[in-house]
């Protein structure tokens, strides 16, 4: 067993598995189905909502790729790796785009190695790193981009696990300071609203059984992340509404891209 293998805990449920298990993966195990299960009675529609955060991914990666010209991306909090990664989709449009993958969760990491291949045109690589560490990030993620050019840097649903708010806005300010003119900040964030009230229970009682715990923020605080960088219309928005191919439901799950 390596080092990364012995850090799965599959005693308790764990958010990344159980993002897999909404989203049709088999990436994960009994207590992650249970808890996922108990969460969505709370909140049927979850389910949509990792749905729908994924969708954005694509939408976004195929505009940054197609039309912004954007080659690297630097993808911290990526998950378990499933249909259409963020080197995927990318490579389908530009196939020398260069993607490097950041996660400290043991599972994905371990998937990572086997799964997250690209082009042999580009590169694809992962760096076992937790989202706070920016200096270790980007001194790993230099070795495979240049980030003396553009970078799109994608936070989807990752932030979330930063409590503390300035903390959470200091963190994803010095990884865009360390980027250069034209890179990209696509970010999506759990929020709570009013008009979603089931949300609030459901995230109750996961910070209550699972791990790690996520904190929720408003719309307008999600807008913050974005400050001083140019907003790609539609602005901050739900996630199933940012350029949607076809209408779909708002979620809870609010997403956007600002150009620096």
């Amino acid at each position: 067993m390596t080092d990364i293998e012995s850090r799965i805990d599959t005693s308790r449920p764990h958010t990344a598995r159980i993002w897999n298990y909404w989203t049709g993966g088999k990436d994960n195990y009994p207590v992650d189905r249970e808890a996922g299960d108990r969460i969505r009675e709370l909140h049927p529609g979850i389910g949509d909502y990792a749905k729908a955060d994924r969708l954005f991914l694509g939408r976004a990666v195929r505009h940054l790729a197609g039309q912004e010209g954007v080659r690297q991306f630097l993808d911290i909090g990526t998950g378990l790796p499933s249909a259409d990664n963020t080197h995927e989709v990318a490579q389908r449009v530009a196939p020398d785009a260069r993607v490097v993958y950041v996660d400290n969760d043991p599972l994905v990491l371990t998937h990572a190695r086997a799964l997250l291949v690209g082009t042999p045109e580009g590169a694809t690589d992962y760096l076992d790193a937790d989202l706070r560490d920016v200096d270790t990030i980007l001194a790993a993620a230099a070795k495979t981009l240049d980030l003396s050019r553009p970078v799109a840097l994608m936070l989807l649903g990752v932030v979330i696990f930063v409590e503390d708010d300035e903390e959470s806005y200091g963190v994803v300010r010095r990884l865009m300071d360390a980027l250069a003119p034209g890179s990209h900040l696509v970010l999506s964030h759990t929020v709570t609203h009013p008009d979603m009230p089931d949300v609030d229970a459901a995230v109750a009682f996961w910070n209550e059984h699972g791990t790690p715990k996520l904190t929720q923020r408003t719309p307008a605080a999600v807008a913050r992340y974005f400050d001083g960088l140019e907003l790609l219309e539609p602005g901050v928005v739900s996630c199933s509404a940012w350029r949607p191919e076809r209408s779909a439901p708002d979620v809870a799950m609010y997403g956007g891209i600002g150009r620096k």
